[in-house]
C-alpha cells in the first residue's frame, strides 16, 4: 500500500488516523471483527511515528470502535467463550451470547481506608457500587461485582444522578477516566450467608473469585472491583 502523507495543520494526526479508520469501519471497508492493520503497517500507510499510530488507535478506542487484546495472558470465559470486558462486562456478556440482566444493590459513598492504604492513595472516600448479574432466561443470578472507585471530580455526581446510560464504562469513558493498565488476581472464595441468598445459592458453595484493578496512564487508580462468578458458567483460560 502506497504511504499516506497526512496533512500537518488542522487536525491532529492521531484525531486524523482515527477519524480515517473510523470512517472504514462505519462504511463497512472494515468487517465486524476484522483485524485491523498492523502497527508497523498503518505506520507505514500514514508515515508517522509509532507513537501517534498508538495515540490514533486509543482514540479508535475511545470512540467505541475498537478493543485491543493482549496476545499473552489470562482472561475470564462465559459458557467457553472469553469475555473482552474492556467494552464494559454487560455488553461483553452479550457478545459471548449471554442474556444477563443488571440489578443495582447499592450506589453510594463509603469510607475506606484500608482500600486507600491498598491503592496508594491520600483520599479514603469511594464510590460504592454492588451489581447482581442474571440470566434474564430464567432469573438466575450468575455473578455479584462489587466496584470501589476513588471518589473524584469527574465522578462525584455519580451517586445523585446514577451511571449513564446505566453503564459504569460509559460513566468512566464520560468522564474521561480510560484505563490504561492494570491488574487481575483469581482465586476460589466460598460464599458467604449473605452472598448465598444473592445468589440463590448454599453458603458454602465455591465461587470463582476475581479482584481487578484498573489504572490510568499516569498510574491513576480508576476502579478496584471484586467479582464472584458462578463457575457453572465462569472460568479462567490461559493463553501462553
Amino acid at each position: 500500500m502506497a504511504r499516506r502523507l497526512l496533512r500537518a495543520a488542522g487536525t491532529a494526526k492521531p484525531e486524523q488516523i482515527a477519524s480515517e479508520l473510523e470512517h472504514e469501519i462505519l462504511s463497512g471497508a472494515l468487517g465486524f471483527g476484522a483485524r485491523l492493520q498492523s502497527e508497523n503497517e498503518l505506520v507505514q500507510r500514514f508515515s508517522v511515528s509509532r507513537n501517534t499510530v498508538r495515540k490514533g488507535l486509543e482514540e479508535l478506542s475511545n470512540r467505541g470502535l475498537i478493543t485491543t487484546r493482549v496476545g499473552i495472558g489470562s482472561f475470564v470465559t462465559f459458557d467457553g467463550k472469553t469475555i473482552d470486558d474492556a467494552v464494559g462486562w454487560s455488553k461483553a456478556l452479550a457478545n459471548a451470547g449471554a442474556n444477563a440482566q443488571t440489578r443495582t444493590l447499592r450506589l453510594e459513598v463509603i469510607e475506606d481506608g484500608a482500600l486507600a492504604t491498598q491503592l496508594g492513595i491520600e483520599e479514603m472516600s469511594f464510590i460504592a457500587l454492588d451489581r447482581v448479574r442474571s440470566d434474564a432466561d430464567n432469573g438466575q443470578p450468575i455473578s455479584i461485582e462489587r466496584s470501589r472507585l476513588p471518589l473524584s471530580p469527574e465522578l462525584e455526581e455519580v451517586p445523585l444522578k446514577g451511571l449513564r446510560h446505566g453503564s459504569l464504562h460509559r460513566t468512566l469513558r464520560a468522564a474521561g477516566l480510560v484505563s490504561h493498565h492494570g491488574e487481575e488476581w483469581a482465586d476460589i472464595e466460598m460464599l458467604s450467608t449473605e452472598d448465598a441468598a444473592i445468589l440463590g445459592c448454599a453458603a458454602g458453595a465455591p465461587f470463582l473469585r476475581t479482584r481487578r484493578l484498573t489504572r490510568m496512564s499516569d498510574g491513576r487508580p480508576i476502579e478496584f472491583v471484586t467479582s464472584l462468578l458462578n463457575p457453572a458458567h465462569f472460568a479462567l483460560h490461559l493463553e501462553f
